[in-house]
């Protein structure tokens, strides 16, 4: 089932998330919804606070973004209570977008690598380091599971010519492709 994606402004996304247990009910039906609205929004990450589940679990698909002949350097999977044992590597900005934030986009310096420990969908545990596009969108959706948003990372002058977009978000002025949630009913 495809499920609304909150918007910003919702307080579901500043919070720190809480971790899943492995018997939480309908875990397989959660992450079968999760895929497909991902899907649906054609992104390529996806958080469950953006869903308004406060639990620490995100997707991640660059397989689909990756040129062609080199779909195998991608990933495809779930991440379940992961916590970010170290980043490194040189930082490097690259433009980043949000299902959260639609039709907003802004370059974000995050370092090149992150060493993750993190549970699959069978909840075996793993650590691994992620590089390139993979570690980027990685970052951005833990950040999501600990409250925090891509815009945070923007320069001071960068948030307020963007102060306006931000608030059309909040209160629903706008027209996403795809299901969301907003923090003020449209009108």
């Amino acid at each position: 089932m495809i499920l609304p994606i909150y918007a910003y402004g919702h307080p579901v996304l500043n919070k720190v998330a809480k971790p899943i247990e492995s018997d939480y009910p309908e875990f397989e039906k959660l992450l079968e919804d999760m895929w497909e609205t991902m899907y649906e929004a054609q992104g390529v990450g996806l958080a469950a606070p953006q869903i308004g589940k406060s639990l620490r679990l995100f997707l991640v698909d660059t397989v689909q973004i990756m040129d062609e002949g080199k779909e195998e350097e991608g990933i495809k999977q779930a991440f379940i209570n992961a916590e970010k044992i170290e980043e490194g590597g040189a930082p490097w900005d690259y433009e980043e977008g949000c299902l959260s934030i639609p039709d907003i986009r802004a370059d974000v310096e995050r370092p090149a690598q992150i060493k993750l420990r993190y549970q699959d969908e069978n909840f075996k545990t793993h650590e691994k380091v992620f590089t390139g596009i993979n570690a980027r969108v990685i970052q951005h959706e833990y950040d999501h599971v600990e409250g925090i948003l891509f815009t945070q990372y923007l320069r001071p002058l960068k948030k307020r010519l963007m102060k306006r977009k931000l608030e059309r978000i909040k209160t629903g002025k706008i027209d996403p492709n795809y299901r969301m949630k907003f923090l003020v009913k449209k009108r």
